[in-house]
């Protein structure tokens, strides 16, 4: 049980910290804008390339992969030579990429450079986490990360809206031009106002063999190992949404893109708003048992949508609905299991951080890409998927759950 001197001194931590935490909310925005944006242009930019929704969704599949790469990459530059400097490199590459996007003439182009400037952008996710872990103690990271979800869960309420509306009144092009910008304030407010508390180790080798080696000591840490796996199956739901709403809510139910921007920014409340209820639930329960519940009502909720999808019971409303849980237990699972996979590390915190980043993003990936794959042209494969993610998370769980307690403190 926690006491209230505990508390307070979390509390104490947070708030004086209040403008580092925004700083860092504006990096890893920078994923989930470039996501959903452009999420309702998909219908205007399949015309323009002569192509379909579900490839264009492709696109979509390739940020995840050069995500998951990316964050490999940069777990160890991170480490060895600060957090600032991989950043500015990694956002240059994302701005250059993201001109090329709005240029592209062909669908496979785009797909190309979508992979691309993840592999560019995804820095400000790993620079981010890895800094929580810099800034904030095991107790305060969990609550931090949901004040994180509160910023990261805002985009889907703001991105697919505005991406939407300059679509239609200035065509998808804008979307990258607005990215573009987005990026060129967050570049200038970290060189300026963001301190670097973290000092580079020039001990962190970037050689091949070593850097496996760390990422494979980190790898078999079983508190690591268990809720990073779990929290990857589990969370992958998210990006499965992601890459199959619009083919759901503009294909199967024709929806306009001004209303599916609404859709969308209505089930990120969800999101946002279990984010927030996990930060009063830390104060009486631990991380580990937070995340068992959420982990047990979405495979429950996802058996549901499973079973009434295959039956054709759902309309709009009801698909809205399910979604909305969905999406509510991942604001449990994400900053809970992602604060139990990082508290064992310290001095790896950029490579722990990253490793966690791409087996998130890599399996959400692989999720996700059947959406395109499968070329779904109703909702039964993206609900297929929902359920296995989610299954295949709840047993590594159950079968972890004990060897990895007793590496912790927190379970």
């Amino acid at each position: 049980m926690k006491t209230q001197h505990d508390q307070a001194k979390g509390r104490s931590a947070i708030s004086a910290n209040r403008f580092i935490i925004l700083m860092l909310g504006a990096l890893v925005t920078i994923t989930p804008f470039s996501i959903d944006m452009y999420l309702p242009a998909f219908s205007q930019m399949a015309k323009d390339f002569g192509t379909t929704p579900a490839k264009i969704s492709l696109s979509v599949t390739s940020y995840f992969i050069g995500m998951a790469i990316g964050q490999m990459i940069y777990g160890p530059l991170l480490d060895r030579y600060g957090r600032k400097k991989p950043l500015y490199y990694g956002l240059g590459i994302y701005l250059l990429t993201s001109v090329g996007c709005l240029l592209s003439g062909s669908v496979n182009m785009l797909i190309a450079l979508r992979f691309l400037q993840a592999l560019g952008g995804c820095v400000a996710w790993v620079a981010a986490m890895a800094m929580v872990r810099d800034f904030f103690s095991n107790e305060d990271m969990p609550k931090v990360l949901s004040l994180l979800i509160l910023l990261i869960g805002s985009s889907p309420l703001l991105a697919p809206t505005v991406g939407g509306f300059i679509t239609d009144s200035l065509g998808w092009q804008w979307v990258f031009i607005v990215l573009i910008c987005m990026v060129v304030v967050d570049m200038i407010v970290t060189a300026l106002f963001l301190p670097q508390k973290y000092q580079p180790d020039p001990s962190v080798s970037l050689k091949m063999k070593p850097m496996l080696a760390t990422f494979y000591s980190i790898l078999k840490h079983p508190q690591f190992a268990v809720y990073t796996w779990s929290g990857a199956f589990g969370f992958a739901s998210m990006f499965i949404y992601v890459a199959g709403s619009p083919v759901i809510f503009m294909e199967i139910f024709h929806v306009s893109p001004k209303l599916y921007g609404g859709i969308f920014a209505l089930l990120s409340v969800g999101f946002i708003g279990s984010g927030q209820v996990n930060i009063l639930l830390l104060k009486k329960y631990t991380s580990a048992q937070i995340y068992r519940v959420a982990i047990y009502v979405q495979v429950l909720t996802s058996a549901i949508f499973l079973y009434g999808t295959l039956q054709g019971w759902y309309g709009l409303v009801a698909t809205i609905v399910l979604f909305f849980i969905i999406l509510s237990c991942l604001g449990f699972m994400y900053p809970n299991s992602n604060a139990l996979a990082l508290a064992p590390f310290k001095k790896n915190a950029g490579s722990a951080s990253a490793l966690i980043g791409c087996l998130q993003i890599g399996l959400a990936g692989l999720a996700s890409g059947s959406v395109g794959l499968f070329n779904a042209k109703n909702s039964t494969p993206i609900v297929v998927m929902l359920f296995v993610t989610a299954v295949i998370g709840l047993l590594i769980l159950v079968a972890g759950k004990r060897k990895a307690e007793l590496t912790t403190g927190m379970a």
